[in-house]
């Protein structure tokens, strides 16, 4: 008997995915990473190990605290795993710039050149003085 549960299965039990089909096929599309290196739906997944999940723009990066067969509580799939600290740096920076971008906001690729400067300049003027 082995120590480790399938990729697939584990991905389904932590609530990465909603069906373990689904699970199948984005380990298969190469969205999710095992140590580092693509696997297969069938490959065990040990405590500590490291798994790298793509959903979108969103790559999430954990690291295993506990095995389980059986899909749980969404309280006790979060306890099967840790997430590391780059990861939700790279994620909430995501949700910044998506909150930004919906208001209206986009940053700007470069830093404005004299003309742009010039422009921003007169619009916050515009904007500072009393009507």
């Amino acid at each position: 008997m082995t120590d480790g549960v399938r990729l697939d299965r584990w991905l389904w039990a932590a609530r990465f995915h909603k069906t373990r089909a689904k699970a199948k096929t984005a380990i298969d599309a190469g969205h999710v990473t095992l140590n580092g290196h693509r696997a297969k739906p069938s490959k065990e997944v040990a405590i500590g190990a490291t798994i790298t999940v793509r959903r979108g723009e969103t790559v999430t990066t954990v690291i295993v605290r506990a095995l389980s067969e059986k899909r749980a509580s969404a309280t006790i799939a979060a306890a099967l795993y840790d997430e590391t600290p780059e990861s939700i740096e790279t994620r909430e920076a995501l949700r910044a710039r998506r909150r930004m971008e919906r208001a209206g906001l986009r940053v700007p690729i470069t830093k404005p050149d004299k003309r742009g400067r010039r422009a921003l300049q007169a619009l916050k003027t515009r904007r500072d003085t009393p009507e």
